[in-house]
C-alpha cells in the first residue's frame, strides 16, 4: 500500500526516506532513535493526523517553520504540508481543497507499546482512539467533530469572560447540541460494531477463558439540551461547559470486572492488541481490503505465547510496518525488508539496509 516515504522537519527528522515492502517492512533501532516517529509519520501522510497527539504542531522539529510528509500509496503521490500558518495538501501533483478525496487513499491501524493506556490512561486517549478510527469508518466523523469541537471552543470562550455572555454562550448552545448528538450516535454505533470483534480477537489471543466486554459511557446523558441546561450552575462557576461528547469514555470489563483495576498487565496488554485487531477487522469488512498495520514496538512487551499468538491473529493480507529493538522472532516474520535506524555523532538519523 505505502511504497516510498519522504519526510522533512518531522520531529526528530531533518530529512529521511525509505522504501517499504509490499508485504513487511521491519525497522530496528534503539529506544529514542526516531522509530516511533517514523511510523507517526506514515499515519500522518495517510490520514492527516497522529494517534499519539492532537496537535499537528508538536510534530514540527524543533526550530523549524513547518513539516513536510511525502510519499506514494497504492500508486497515487500524496503531500502533506504544515506549518502554523498554513496546510497544504497534494494528490498527484493536484492541491486539494477539501482531504475527502485524499483521505480515501489508505486506512491504518496503529498498534503501539503505549496501548496499554487504552486500559490503564485517561479518557482523553480513549477518545482520541475513537475519533482516529472513526474518521476512517464514517465519512461524516471528522466534519462533525471539527463542528462539535469549534462550537464547543467557542462556547468555552464565552464562559471564561469577567462576566460571562449569556447571549454569546446560548448562541453556540445550538450547534453544540446538534453536533454533539450527531458525535455521540456515532461514537456508540463505532463501539457496537468494535464489540464482538474484540471479544473475538481477546479469546484468540488469551490463553485463558475469559470474558470481555465494551460499555460506552456517553459525557451526556441522554437528553443533551436537558443536561447542557441542568449544568448551567457548574458551568458559571468552573467558567467551561462541563458536560458533552468532550468528556466521553469507554470501559473495558473482563469477566464483569473493569479491567483497569482487575486485569494484570498481560491481561490489559491483550485487551488493548484486541480492541486494535477489532479495529482492523471493521475496516477491511466496510471497505473490502485490508488496512495499512503499523506495529511499534509491541511484540517485546508480550510473552512468547501472546506474541505468536498476535502474529497470527493479524490479517493474512496487507501491509506491516513493523518497529523493534531486536530480532529475536524475526523466524516468524514473512518475506521483506529489514532496516537498522541509527543516529549519527551530529545528530542526524539515518537508516541502513539488512537485508
Amino acid at each position: 500500500m505505502v511504497s516510498k516515504l519522504f519526510v522533512r522537519d518531522f520531529r526528530c527528522f531533518s530529512n529521511l526516506e525509505i522504501e517499504f515492502h509490499p508485504e513487511s517492512t521491519c525497522i530496528v533501532g534503539r529506544n529514542a532513535s526516531g522509530k516511533t516517529s517514523l511510523l507517526e509519520a506514515v499515519a500522518v501522510l495517510t490520514r492527516l493526523q497522529s494517534p499519539r497527539t492532537n496537535s499537528l504542531t508538536q510534530l514540527i522539529r524543533h526550530g523549524a517553520q513547518g513539516l513536510v510528509t511525502d510519499g506514494f500509496v497504492s500508486d497515487y503521490h500524496l503531500q502533506f504540508y504544515y506549518s502554523a500558518r498554513r496546510r497544504k495538501l497534494a494528490l498527484d501533483a493536484v492541491e486539494q481543497k477539501s482531504p475527502n478525496t485524499y483521505l480515501e487513499m489508505a486506512r491504518v491501524v496503529y498498534f503501539a507499546n503505549s496501548d496499554i493506556g487504552l486500559i490503564q490512561g485517561s479518557s482523553e486517549t480513549r477518545r482520541r482512539f475513537l475519533d482516529f478510527v472513526g474518521s476512517q469508518l464514517f465519512k461524516n466523523y471528522r466534519h462533525v467533530l471539527r463542528s462539535y469541537e469549534k462550537a464547543l471552543h467557542s462556547r468555552n470562550h464565552y464562559l471564561k469572560m469577567t462576566p460571562a455572555r449569556p447571549r454569546e454562550i446560548n448562541a453556540y448552545s445550538k450547534p453544540l447540541i446538534q453536533f454533539g448528538q450527531q458525535l455521540t450516535a456515532l461514537r456508540a454505533f463505532l463501539l457496537e460494531r468494535l464489540d464482538p470483534h474484540v471479544l473475538e480477537t481477546f479469546a484468540t489471543i488469551s490463553d485463558r477463558e475469559e470474558t470481555l466486554r465494551l460499555c460506552y459511557q456517553p459525557g451526556a446523558k441522554a437528553d443533551f439540551e436537558k443536561a447542557l441546561r441542568d449544568s448551567e450552575a457548574d458551568e458559571l462557576r468552573l467558567r467551561m461547559t462541563v458536560v458533552g461528547p468532550h468528556r466521553d469514555d469507554f470501559q473495558f470489563y473482563l469477566n464483569c470486572n473493569p479491567a483497569d483495576v482487575f486485569a494484570s498487565e498481560g491481561q490489559q496488554r491483550t485487551v488493548a492488541i484486541a480492541l486494535k485487531l477489532a479495529q482492523a477487522k471493521i475496516l477491511e469488512l466496510e471497505f473490502k481490503r485490508p488496512p495499512l498495520l503499523l506495529l511499534d514496538d509491541v511484540f517485546g512487551e508480550l510473552d512468547p505465547v501472546r506474541r505468536n499468538r498476535l502474529f497470527s491473529a493479524l490479517p493474512s493480507r496487507g501491509q506491516r510496518l513493523v518497529t523493534t529493538t531486536h530480532l529475536d522472532w524475526l523466524d516468524s516474520l514473512p518475506s521483506g525488508k529489514v532496516y537498522r535506524l541509527s543516529e549519527s555523532p551530529l545528530g542526524d538519523r539515518f537508516l541502513e539496509t539488512v537485508n
